[in-house]
């Protein structure tokens, strides 16, 4: 098995079967499986791939109990159900292009590391209908660069392939998005190599979005992140 995609769902039924879709015809000369680890969705996510997917072996469906949700939990354990000799996980929105997944692993020939990057030259982070959402996360990252150094551009990517020894060495920590953060941080202080592939995130296809909406929420997720980018500067 060459690549683990992992996919993380909460409420994502009209999203995750043409994602899968995609992700399997980008992969078509990749061996490969999916992991879909569903966070108890009550709009039958997980119903959807298993469904669809049932004649299909390397799509697997986790479900998880309602009291594990969690994004970056979910993550890691499909982390320790993989069996690929690298790993991918990405957003189930349709807001990351899956046709991007080889660039990312091929990216692994010279890095064991590789984030798909709004912020890259060539990258673009074209969510015209969350403005204020592009702005915070383009000031988060600013920010990240000036705290923990401009190795990386864009901390918040949450697109990643990594060579299974990183993940195996690293471990996730944190909460729903600063978890990648710290992931990335402590990956090149350990001396792991990293690359930025350019890609353009685009607003999601459908459903509601998981993060903050209000102006309100995205300052208190936002102190929240200033707080684990401060607390790695000092820890690592």
């Amino acid at each position: 098995m060459q690549l683990s995609v992992v996919l993380p769902t909460y409420n994502e039924r009209d999203n995750i079967v043409p994602l899968i879709e995609r992700i399997r015809a980008s992969l078509a000369n990749v061996s490969h499986e999916v992991l879909v680890v569903d966070d108890a969705s009550p709009d039958g996510t997980a119903d959807a791939v298993e469904e669809r997917f049932r004649d299909q072996p390397e799509v697997r469906v986790l479900r998880r109990r309602a009291d594990e949700r969690g994004l970056r939990t979910a993550i890691q354990e499909g982390l320790d159900q993989s069996m690929g000799e690298a790993v991918l996980w990405m957003d189930c929105d349709l807001s990351m292009p899956p046709e991007k997944i080889p660039e990312l692993y091929a990216a692994l020939a010279a890095s064991d590391v590789a984030i798909g990057s709004r912020y890259v030259a060539g990258g673009r982070d074209a969510r015209e209908d969350v403005p204020l959402h592009r702005a915070c996360s383009r000031l988060l990252n600013v920010f990240a660069q000036a705290v923990l150094g401009s190795a990386v551009l864009d901390y918040t990517s949450g697109f990643v392939c990594a060579r299974r020894r990183v993940v195996q060495e690293v471990r996730l920590a944190g909460d729903y998005g600063e978890y990648c953060i710290d992931f990335l941080h402590r990956a090149r202080k350990l001396g792991f190599r990293i690359v930025e592939v350019p890609y353009t995130n685009t607003a999601r296809a459908s459903g509601e979005s998981k993060t903050a909406t209000s102006a309100v929420g995205l300052v208190r997720r936002g102190v929240v992140y200033g707080a684990a980018i401060v607390r790695l500067a000092l820890t690592h």
